[in-house]
């Protein structure tokens, strides 16, 4: 690249880094927010707040890089108009292909940054922040029985153990009042916390299970060993199923039909699957409706507001009609090839149209070959 490329290449790449970290610390602000409730109801510390509201950071760039590059390359370009820069690189016989190549190297780097970051980033982090919310939970868990002290808890639960080591408890009470004309308590010598089928439990061995019958008087059963469902009290259901974006590419396209959510959702995995290839076709055709709205018209020293005011509303436009287009795929799975179809077609469009025209240069030769009025060249009269 030329001296002048490298300079645009910085300025683009220098904005671009500042507009997705300034709107990912803000998304991330916003997202952290849901995430709330890891310190209010499990008990878990600033830090696994911050680092399950930092793991939703992958897939957040990877929505803003296409709307941020549009904005970062117009900007550039329209600072470098300002300035002259391009008047000048263009005169000096750039093509229009030299000036906008350092912009669509960055918007290539970042197109495949961003398809690496679809393909394995962005579901790694979301299969760690649904482990990390498990972990939370199963911490709540483990904090519903206390050593040595009477625990109430919101929802008519109250718990009790002599001792606890881990998972392991003995003498334990547990009174479950939830409905209070039906209010149980559990006595039992021993216990553990375990999972069954995907749901905290207590399972309690030896021990005796006491309730008011109809008349009054108090029931006992006496049990080797009982489970007590600890679901109701724990919101772990974010933890059971993995989502669309918790998945890899192969998971995607090829899901396990054995699995009900699976079966049930066919269409949307497969319509998330081609969202995640196709997704970075956008960054480049963002890339060139910023080029093309400040450099794919005539010149003109009033700047390019209108221009880059029409290319803004188009850039929106194509961010909505991809997302109708994803919508539309999870419907019918014939329509997934819109996704690729349309930042495809913007592409093409644009490279006939600008990649066609004649470079300033010309246009300034023209200009400048024009006949100059005659009062230019008359000398100055001797007394003056």
């Amino acid at each position: 690249m030329s001296g002048f490329q490298r300079y645009l290449f910085r300025n683009v790449l220098r904005t671009l880094l500042a507009i997705v970290g300034g709107l990912a610390l803000i998304a991330l602000l916003t997202q952290g927010l849901t995430q709330i409730d890891l310190i209010v109801e499990n008990r878990q510390s600033l830090l696994v707040y911050l680092w399950v509201s930092c793991l939703a950071a992958p897939q957040i760039i990877s929505l803003l890089t296409p709307i941020a590059l549009f904005v970062a390359t117009a900007a550039a370009l329209n600072l470098a108009h300002r300035e002259n820069e391009i008047v000048v690189a263009q005169a000096a016989g750039m093509s229009n292909w030299g000036v906008a190549s350092p912009v669509l190297r960055l918007a290539t780097i970042a197109a495949l940054l961003h398809l690496g970051l679809n393909l394995w980033v962005q579901p790694a982090a979301y299969r760690e922040m649904r482990q990390t919310v498990s972990d939370a939970s199963s911490d709540l868990v483990a904090s519903l029985v206390q050593a040595g002290q009477f625990t109430q808890h919101p929802g008519g639960l109250t718990t009790f153990a002599r001792e606890v080591a881990g998972p392991e408890m003995k003498d334990i009470l547990i009174n479950d009042s939830r409905t209070p004309s039906q209010t149980v308590t559990y006595i039992a010598r021993t216990g553990v916390i375990a999972l069954m089928e995907g749901k905290p439990a207590i399972v309690m061995r030896d021990g005796l299970a006491q309730q008011l019958g109809e008349s009054g008087a108090l029931e006992a059963l006496r049990f080797e060993q009982s489970t007590f469902d600890l679901a109701p009290f724990v919101n772990d259901q974010k933890a059971v199923i993995l989502k669309e974006s918790d998945r890899y590419l192969p998971e995607l396209f090829y899901p396990d039909m054995t699995n009900y959510y699976d079966n049930a959702n066919v269409e949307r995995l497969l319509a998330e699957g081609h969202a995640r290839i196709s997704a970075p076709l956008l960054d480049i055709a963002m890339a060139m409706l910023a080029v093309f709205a400040v450099l794919g018209g005539d010149y003109s020293r009033q700047g390019y507001g209108r221009r880059i005011a029409l290319a803004s509303a188009a850039a929106l436009g194509l961010r909505l009609t991809t997302f109708a287009a994803v919508s539309a795929g999870e419907d019918d799975p014939a329509l997934n090839a819109l996704q690729y179809l349309i930042p495809l077609a913007v592409i093409v469009f644009i490279s006939f149209r600008f990649f066609r025209e004649k470079p300033l240069s010309k246009t300034l030769g023209r200009r400048l070959t024009l006949p100059l009025p005659d009062r230019l060249f008359r000398q100055p009269h001797a007394g003056t």
